[in-house]
């Protein structure tokens, strides 16, 4: 019986099968660094058909596999071990079908986000989740992650744009799910949604249908740099609390302006703010100047130190170009950076990050602060040295300590970036045996076999091994605090 490497090669061809350990470098690790494992194999379809037939031959030799967008999940979600083949979608980055009347686009997987609203652009259309990373990211990884953006706060996350897809279930079979008129009819269960954010753990999107939105007539955007993080929190209330729904509400603290300036991505943010506050309102023109005012008036009332408002498109990109390369910017601070995501209500932001300070503290290491303060969803950032299993210990301690002060605070562990690898361990801090239980029989409708990106989201005995090696370092950072 031929090798499994040569039935892969027979089907792909040999430039789209990979499996020299130079190769599959690229591949060890998501944006989660502290989890690396290579992989065995790397393949690369192009065709619904070809995703069919690697599933097929993989599962019926029992090997496991992993799908794959672009790498940029910040979880291990797309991480394999080294008994597992990569089915990366990169490959597959057609945009099939555009309907301007009925708002929709058919995308294949490898579609990168801001390819699409570049693509509908001319029509008045654009797509409306987008990721920090919007601009390496796909929308098969988006759906698979539930993924939201500073935008989320007025559109949604990914879920509230997907209408359909073709899904390539992990024997090979294909399932339709929903389509251009939406993603169930009278009386169906609603199965697009459970498989938004099953992390590759269900299936293999291989064509989607998303929803399109109408550009709006007018934007503004706005900065506001402020004294202290309280200041700028309460802004945010304030701004909310009046009735106000901004498309966007993002935070960034002074380390991260700083390690912003001194990037590529500079953007004139003021160094000497304690953070900088980030609005962004769109809609009709004749209401966007009475809400800027009120912004405006926010700003006054909690004493800002400086208010600047982008004057056309290119002072607009500006403004936003800080916010969306923020984290890139942090590379400059270590050589390893881990972007923790957490949620907590609004109203207990600076609570949080009281809290998130102190930890930082307590475990001596590097923090930064970027977030969505409209709906809460954090971004605590640790930089540290990889290499040093010391700075590693004290990074997965951090982290784990930070999720639980939002659990605690009436958060969650994950608002947008899953579960993956990084969480396994943390799922129990929300989750009981019971919840876990219902959780699992769920995936085993779509995933009887286990063999579709296994050890992820939910914690498993069946984790392969590869994979188990994080909840066991953890256990062992565990082990390491309650003795201290």
């Amino acid at each position: 019986m031929a090798s499994l490497d040569s039935q892969l090669t027979a089907l792909l061809g040999p430039h789209r099968v990979l499996t020299s350990p130079d190769a599959l470098l690229a591949w060890e690790c998501d944006g989660f660094t502290v989890h690396r494992s290579r992989p065995r194999a790397v393949v690369l379809p192009e065709t619904t058909q070809e995703v069919q037939a690697v599933v097929r031959l993989l599962h019926a030799a029992k090997v496991p596999f992993v799908p794959r967008g672009a790498g940029t999940c910040l979880s291990g979600g797309p991480t394999a071990g080294a008994d597992a083949v990569v089915i990366d979608l990169a490959r597959m980055r057609k945009v099939l079908h555009v309907s301007t009347d009925d708002l929709y686009a058919v995308v294949q997987p490898g579609v990168v986000n801001l390819d699409l609203t570049t693509a509908v652009h001319h029509h008045g259309l654009h797509y409306a989740p987008d990721p920090s990373s919007q601009s390496v990211c796909t929308i098969g990884g988006n759906l698979a992650e539930n993924s939201g953006g500073p935008h989320c706060f007025k559109y949604g996350m990914t879920q509230d744009h997907v209408l359909g897809a073709v899904v390539v279930l992990p024997d090979g079979e294909l399932l339709h799910l929903g389509g251009p008129a939406g993603p169930r009819g009278p009386g169906e269960p609603d199965l697009l949604a459970v498989f938004c954010g099953s992390e590759g753990t269900f299936g293999i999107a291989t064509e989607i249908t998303v929803r399109l939105c109408r550009d709006q007539q007018g934007v503004r955007t706005l900065l506001g740099a402020f004294a202290t993080m309280t200041a700028a929190c309460r802004t945010v209330s304030d701004i909310v609390a009046a009735g106000l729904v901004p498309a966007a509400l993002e935070i960034l603290d002074q380390a991260t302006i700083r390690a912003v300036e001194a990037s590529v991505y500079r953007a004139g943010y003021p160094e000497d703010a304690a953070a900088v506050l980030l609005v962004e309102l769109d809609g009709p023109l004749e209401v966007l100047a009475e809400e800027a005012a009120e912004v405006r008036a926010f700003f006054a009332l909690q004493g800002a130190l400086r208010v600047e408002e982008a004057t056309d498109y290119a002072e607009r990109k500006r403004l936003w170009k800080g916010r969306k390369g923020a984290f890139g910017a942090m590379g400059r601070l270590n050589t390893d950076l881990y972007v923790l995501d957490g949620v907590v209500p609004r109203t207990r932001l600076e609570e949080a990050l009281a809290g998130i300070t102190a930890i930082g503290a307590k475990h001596g290491v590097v923090m930064t602060n970027v977030f969505h303060a409209g709906d809460g969803n954090l971004h605590p950032n640790i930089s540290f040295d990889g290499r040093d299993p010391e700075q590693t210990r004290r990074t997965v301690a951090a982290g784990r300590e930070i999720l639980q002060l939002c659990v605690d605070l009436g958060g969650s562990i994950s608002g947008e970036h899953g579960i993956g690898t990084e969480k396994l361990d943390h799922v129990r801090m929300m989750y009981g045996e019971d919840d876990l239980a219902v959780m699992q029989r769920v995936r085993s409708v779509f995933n009887p076999s286990g063999l579709c990106n296994p050890g992820k989201v939910l914690p498993s005995r069946g984790a392969c091994a590869e994979v188990a090696k994080w909840p066991q370092m953890v256990a062992k950072v565990l082990d390491h605090e309650a003795k201290r």
